[in-house]
């Protein structure tokens, strides 16, 4: 058995490591360049110096380079979502739901080419594996907690579409938060994702305001009963 703080990958394990993280780095700077849709293998191995028949045998192609990009933003954002979550359980004494506002932000514009990868205009052709949702249901579970804490105590729906959800809520199962919270929940990330997919694309470069202002606006409004 090996001892603590020891790494049982051989030599060859972590030389491919390396390469596909070598392989990821330049993806990014394909996607800041032209785009997910434009990602190329070849483009990339021909950077790296090697061959589009070796540089296949890290990546099977473009949807599996793409999942591994996906897969690592969205365990990112959940591991942010977690670590809020965590913070704001122990010693934090605001609404869960302002801090991981404020997580989201900053980390949707930390790098907003990942930020789009995630939650901008689809790839064409590509469809994410089961996995990949696992871990958005991470990030919704963390929101729908914040939403529940926020009104504890409501149980029955109270506009039209608290009811639609109460038989449409496939998208939060197994979380046993009320439609209220579900409605919440919805809301908090429909607005506040509107508001960061505009400022990540600058269009509000040239309308004399300040998106962060706009920004914590609509959280405000957001944690209205």
């Amino acid at each position: 058995m090996a001892e603590p703080g020891t790494t049982t990958s051989t030599p060859r394990e972590r030389y491919r490591a390396q390469v596909r993280e070598e392989v990821k780095k330049h993806a990014w700077e394909q996607i800041a360049t032209a785009g997910a849709s434009a990602l190329s293998l070849n483009a990339i191995a021909k950077q790296m110096g090697m061959s589009g028949p070796a540089l296949y045998r890290y990546f099977a192609g473009r949807d599996e380079l793409i999942t591994e990009l996906v897969r690592d933003g969205y365990r990112s954002l959940a591991d942010t979502f977690l670590s809020v979550h965590a913070a704001a359980s122990a010693y934090d004494s605001r609404p869960e739901l302002v801090a991981l506002a404020h997580a989201l932000r900053g980390w949707a514009l930390e790098d907003p080419h990942r930020y789009f990868l995630l939650y901008g205009t689809p790839v064409p052709g590509y469809h994410a594996p089961d996995d990949i949702t696992g871990i958005a249901s991470e990030i919704m579970a963390v929101l729908l907690d914040a939403c529940v804490a926020l009104d504890p105590d409501a149980t029955a729906p109270v506009t039209p579409f608290d009811t639609h959800l109460a038989t449409h809520r496939a998208w939060a199962d197994p979380h046993p938060a009320p439609t209220t919270a579900l409605h919440r929940a919805l809301t908090c990330w429909t607005r506040l994702h509107g508001v960061l997919s505009l400022e990540a694309a600058g269009h509000f470069t040239g309308m004399s305001l300040d998106p962060a202002q706009l920004y914590e606006a609509e959280l405000h409004a957001l944690l209205e009963p």
